[in-house]
C-alpha cells in the first residue's frame, strides 16, 4: 500500500513539474484543519513530507490562518503552534482578516504564480482550489499524507496548452499584421504560386512538338508524289514508243 501511494505521489508531482514548472522547496500552504488532522494522527509534517513529495520543503501559513485558529480557543491550541512554527506568507489583509479558507484562495490567485500547496481538510476549500489550474492539493486520510490527482481543471489547461489554444486573439492579430508588416505574408503566397506553375505541364512546348514532327512529314509525302509522276511518265513514253514501232 505505501509502495502505490508513493507512486501514484511521483507521478503526479511528474504532471505538476512538468506542466506548471514546480520546483523544489515546495511550498506547503497549511490551514488549521490540516494542523489539527496532523496532530490527531501524529503525523510529524515536517519530517514526512519530503519523503513523500520526492524533495525538500517549506511549509507556510498565514496571519489570516493563525488569528483564526487563536480565536477558536485552547481547542486547537497544538494546530496553532504548528501553523506558528511555519513560515508566514504575506497577504492582503492586514488590517482586515479573514477566514483561513478565503486567504489560502486568495494566495492562488492569478495562475497560482507563486506554485503553492494548499493542505486542508476543508471538504468546501479543497473543491473550491480543484477549481483552480495548477494548484495540488493535500489531505490526511487514515493516518497518511495524500497528494490528490491532477484535478479537470488542470487537465483540461494542459490539454489547450498541448493544441495551442490558450494564446490569446490580440497576439494572433499581432502576429498576422506583422507579416503584412514585413512582407511575409505576400512571399509567402508567391512562393505557392511558383510552385504550382512549375509543377503544371507547358502546352507551348506541346504544341512545338507537334508542328515540327508535322513538317518532318511534309517533305516525305511530296517525295512520294514525284515518284509516282515519274512513274507515269516513264510508263506513258513506253506505250508511245510502241505505238509508232507499230505504225511503221
Amino acid at each position: 500500500m505505501k509502495l502505490r501511494r508513493q507512486k501514484h505521489a511521483k507521478k503526479n508531482m511528474g504532471f505538476y513539474k512538468h506542466n506548471f514548472h514546480f520546483s523544489e522547496p515546495f511550498q506547503i500552504l497549511l490551514d488549521g484543519t490540516f494542523c489539527q488532522a496532523a496532530l490527531r494522527n501524529k503525523i510529524q509534517i515536517r519530517e514526512q513530507l519530503p519523503g513523500y513529495l520526492g524533495g525538500s520543503t517549506q511549509l507556510c501559513t498565514t496571519r489570516c490562518v493563525i488569528k483564526e485558529l487563536e480565536s477558536l480557543g485552547k481547542a486547537l491550541y497544538g494546530a496553532k503552534l504548528i501553523a506558528q512554527r511555519s513560515e508566514v506568507r504575506n497577504c492582503s489583509h492586514h488590517k482586515d482578516p479573514v477566514s483561513g479558507s478565503a486567504c489560502l484562495l486568495s494566495m492562488i490567485e492569478d495562475g497560482n504564480p507563486h506554485h503553492f500547496f494548499i493542505a486542508t481538510q476543508d471538504q468546501e476549500l479543497a473543491n473550491r482550489v480543484k477549481k483552480k489550474a495548477g494548484v495540488p492539493l493535500l489531505f490526511i486520510i487514515q493516518n497518511t499524507m495524500v497528494l490528490d490527482k491532477p484535478s479537470p481543471k488542470s487537465l483540461a489547461f494542459v490539454q489547450k496548452l498541448q493544441t495551442d489554444q490558450l494564446v490569446p486573439e490580440y497576439q494572433k492579430q499581432s502576429i498576422v499584421q506583422l507579416k503584412e508588416k514585413e512582407g511575409l505574408a505576400k512571399q509567402e503566397g508567391a512562393k505557392r504560386r511558383k510552385r504550382k506553375r512549375a509543377g503544371g505541364p507547358n502546352p507551348l512546348s506541346c504544341l512545338k512538338k507537334k508542328k515540327k514532327t508535322q513538317e518532318g512529314q511534309e517533305p516525305s509525302a511530296e517525295k512520294k508524289k514525284r515518284r509516282k509522276r515519274k512513274r507515269n511518265r516513264v510508263k506513258a513514253e513506253g506505250v508511245q514508243s510502241v505505238q509508232k514501232n507499230g505504225e511503221e
